[in-house]
């Protein structure tokens, strides 16, 4: 499951901005919308719904920009780019695919304290800083699983963080009323 989803997460297809605006065939199912524009913690979320949060990570080093696709033209010009890919389980099972990129000019601030993560969820860090911001959610599909692309910015410098929703993620399945972190 681990690879197929990682390459899943360079096949997601974004729908623009305007597809909001009006009625789409990718509209979204109402409860799995609240998923995909959480704006809290993406960790905090999933810890509700399971006894045990697990984050396996499959890549943590430099990749060069041509491996990055659409991806560059949201973050600053650069020769290379920091990619951390992993898993997130619940309970054992696959929840999330998700992708961090950060260009390496952000590196030389505190940003650099997230290329030491190792297991450690993303969002158990970012969400403890105060400088965090959001600058936009990005919603996208990938044959029927849906993903959630933001452009966040930590001490002013940019990270972009790419979540695709497994099958048997609890975006899915749903027992009872989950609001979110609002």
């Amino acid at each position: 499951m681990s690879d197929a989803a990682l390459t899943l997460l360079r096949t997601i297809e974004w729908l623009h901005a305007t597809d909001w605006l009006k009625e789409t065939p990718m509209a979204l199912p109402s409860p799995v919308d609240t998923w995909l524009k959480e704006t809290g913690s993406m960790t905090k979320r999933l810890e509700r719904h399971c006894t045990q949060l697990t984050v396996v990570p499959y890549y943590n080093d430099y990749i060069a920009t041509e491996m990055l696709g659409d991806e560059q033209r949201e973050l600053p010009d650069s020769a290379r780019y920091w990619l951390r890919e992993v898993i997130i389980y619940g309970d054992g099972q696959p929840w999330v695919a998700a992708r961090t990129l950060i260009p390496p000019s952000a590196l030389d601030t505190s940003v650099s304290a997230l290329t030491t993560l190792g297991d450690t969820p993303l969002g158990r860090y970012l969400f403890k800083q105060d400088s965090l911001q959001r600058d936009y959610i990005h919603i996208g599909r990938c044959e029927n699983l849906w993903a959630r692309r933001s452009r966040l910015r930590l001490f002013n410098q940019p990270i972009l963080l790419t979540e695709l929703f497994l099958p048997s993620s609890p975006a899915y399945h749903f027992q009872g009323v989950d609001q979110g972190n609002r």
